[in-house]
């Protein structure tokens, strides 16, 4: 099926070409044609170089590296909305700025509801995004939000690995209501962290909450970025007796110098999705693909059909 005889046509942003090219591939349409080009002090244009008048438009742009991405999917909105788009909705596999999501010491911003009302006022009808790092990024909003889970592809893989003596556990309080769930699911105890940061990505302390000696340990977060928290508490757990560490986390963010850290840690090995694109050197780290899920939502969200009966845990 070509975009021509589909209502509705899907566009990428630079950063996310493979991911739009991927859900592209899943529904068997061809990914649209835009254009973005670059002045020489770093300012750029976008251009749609196809008709998209009274189409329906999904823009697949996740927001890392920041700000250039950002910039860019707000200017396709606009352009979209500019060049009469019947609706257009906004695919952010990853939503960044989500960890400033309130004020949590004086004179600060909420980048989050920034970001929020810049998506609305460019344009955007809907969004779609994924493990959102506060749910309550949605009421943000004043648009629908489709908050997709990666847990959908995350509790097949635990399954497929067949580990004896399962315990599940949270890098930090604030994770605790997610490793519940998948606890709930998978019918395994889980354990917290506790941790007090010195600073922004700097852990002070942690201790471990629950037992974790001879038993197979996944710890699961939503992001990971420098792998401070991650690679510590793996080597807390190893030296409390566990069997082994593994990490999950949606959104491979992993800056420097996180992928040395994981490779220096005692964790078996680190599972994310591909809502960023993942260009690190990192032989520990396996990658699985939400472009089914984002496909699949797409067409629920374009047929007006529920989505909530593809996620395995809410």
């Amino acid at each position: 099926m070509s975009n021509n005889d589909t209502p509705f046509k899907v566009f990428a942003g630079t950063n996310s070409r493979y991911m739009g090219e991927e859900i592209c591939k899943c529904l068997g349409v061809e990914l649209g044609k835009a254009k973005i080009e670059h002045f020489a002090d770093g300012e750029f244009e976008v251009c749609f170089e196809e008709t998209i008048r009274g189409c329906e438009v999904y823009i697949v742009q996740s927001t890392f590296p920041n700000s250039d991405n950002l910039m860019e999917l707000l200017l396709l909105i606009d352009a979209a909305k500019r060049a009469s788009a019947r609706s257009i909705i906004a695919v952010m596999p990853y939503f960044g700025w989500a960890r400033q999501d309130r004020k949590d010491k004086p004179r600060v911003s909420i980048a989050s509801k920034l970001v929020a009302d810049l998506l609305t006022t460019a344009g955007a009808n809907r969004i779609i995004t994924m493990d959102l790092h506060a749910d309550q990024i949605q009421g943000f909003f004043n648009i629908p939000v489709d908050h997709l889970y990666g847990s959908s592809v995350f509790i097949p893989y635990i399954q497929s690995l067949g580990l004896d003596n399962l315990v599940l556990a949270s890098p930090d309080a604030g994770g605790a209501k997610r490793v519940n769930s998948y606890a709930k699911y998978l019918n395994v105890p889980y354990v917290l962290c506790h941790k007090q940061r010195a600073k922004a990505n700097v852990v002070a302390s942690m201790t471990i909450i629950g037992e974790v000696e001879g038993k197979n340990v996944i710890i699961i977060d939503d992001m990971v970025d420098t792998a401070g928290t991650i690679t510590r508490a793996a080597d807390l757990m190893m030296s409390k007796g566990a069997l082994s560490v593994r990490a999950l986390a949606t959104h491979a963010i992993m800056s420097d110098p996180a992928s040395q850290r994981v490779m220096d840690s005692a964790l078996t090995e680190i599972i994310f999705t591909n809502s960023i694109p993942f260009t690190k050197d990192c032989n520990k780290a396996t990658i699985i693909s939400v472009a089914r899920m984002f496909a699949d939502t797409i067409l629920r969200v374009h047929s007006c059909e529920s989505i909530s009966s593809q996620y395995l845990i809410k």
